[in-house]
């Protein structure tokens, strides 16, 4: 079978090695003669796989003591509720940056549960989009917490600067940006991400959440969606997503065997700078994101000749490279480059492209 890349931004290709290890462990993990799926939440092995995983996650990321990391249900969507459920009183508001679709949506399901201030962030300079800066944010101190999207996978814009007023809490949706490169975790109230972009398969969602702001639940808070809840039964309130907790764990792994977050962030902007650079110096595609501002995980390009697409979609599947149609909002191509993609797809996607502009001309 010949080589696929594919540029999915979600559900996003694993680390090649991850899957190889998954199927040969899948209908004999340890030696125990079962699936880790279809072993007991409760049980001492899979009880070791979730602490070694947490810990894994704590040593990539750095994160202090007084954060509690949860292995939650229900995406980021369950975020966007669980969210104002845990962190907005009833007499409060939130502030919620719009830069994307995502940050977007966020804020729209918060709406249902208080008091949401929400802006957008995004303007045009000289043909081309950035996020306003800081200073021109409108934040009140007074805020319960600040809500946004560091990178919005279908508008291709991410945001590198933590934002900082005062002590208001900075909440996060990392989603897709999670593990890409270096964070300060004590600059962050909370942060969330959906797994399956650059942790593992979806059902899974990871919250990183300052112990300080647990038990400020309101009283009609679904226990699954409930912090403290989560917090004091170590993520097994319920039956968790076991098998997404066991792969993440080996993607855990698997970064750390590559030399953890800062070397793959070092692939990570090498791999954009790829892309970036062919479009750039190129009159067949564009990118109308500023440079400051484009994401380094989703990609999104369009071709001058917008007629092209199909041809482009499917000849490129021919080639091995598959779902890079944009999102329906924006159109155009998106090539999806999390941390699993390696280098080699992204040359293979540029040789391609290359091939198609000198065809199509």
């Amino acid at each position: 079978m010949s080589v696929v890349y594919n540029f999915c931004a979600g559900p996003a290709m694993l680390p090649t090695k991850v899957m190889s290890k998954a199927q040969q462990e899948f209908i004999n993990w340890q030696n125990t003669g079962c699936s880790v799926m279809e072993l007991s939440h409760r049980s001492k092995e899979f009880m070791a796989l979730a602490a070694k995983a947490e810990a894994d996650l704590r040593q990539l990321m750095n994160i202090p003591v007084n954060y509690r990391v949860l292995f939650c249900h229900g995406g980021g969507r369950g975020q966007f509720s669980a969210i104002p459920l845990n962190l907005l009183p009833e007499n409060g508001h939130a502030e919620y940056i719009v830069s994307g679709s995502w940050s977007k949506a966020a804020a729209k399901e918060a709406q249902n549960f208080g008091n949401i201030r929400q802006q957008n962030v995004v303007d045009e300079l000289n043909g081309r989009k950035v996020v306003k800066p800081f200073e021109q944010w409108q934040v009140s101190p007074d805020a319960a917490y600040l809500h946004y999207c560091p990178n919005e996978t279908v508008d291709g814009i991410e945001m590198f600067d933590i934002p900082k007023f005062g002590d208001v809490p900075i909440v996060a949706d990392m989603s897709s940006t999670i593990l890409s490169h270096d964070i300060d975790v004590n600059k962050f109230a909370l942060i969330y991400a959906g797994a399956q972009k650059n942790i593992g398969p979806s059902g899974l969602t990871i919250v990183i959440v300052r112990e300080d702001l647990l038990g400020n639940a309101r009283i009609n808070t679904p226990c699954i969606l409930n912090y403290t809840t989560s917090a004091e039964n170590d993520s097994m309130y319920n039956t968790p997503p076991t098998y997404a907790w066991y792969l993440a764990g080996l993607v855990f792994e698997w970064l750390k065997s590559v030399g953890g977050v800062s070397a793959i962030e070092n692939v990570n902007k090498r791999k954009a700078k790829l892309i970036y650079d062919y479009v750039d110096n190129s009159t067949f595609y564009k990118n109308t994101i500023d440079p400051e501002f484009r994401s380094r995980m989703n990609v999104p390009f369009w071709l001058a000749d917008e007629s092209l697409n199909d041809k482009f979609l499917s000849e490129a599947k021919e080639q091995g490279l598959v779902a890079l149609k944009g999102h329906r909002l924006v159109g155009g191509m998106r090539a999806s480059i999390y941390n699993a993609m390696p280098i080699e797809g992204v040359e293979k996607l540029i040789e391609f492209m290359q091939s198609f502009e000198e065809r199509n001309q």
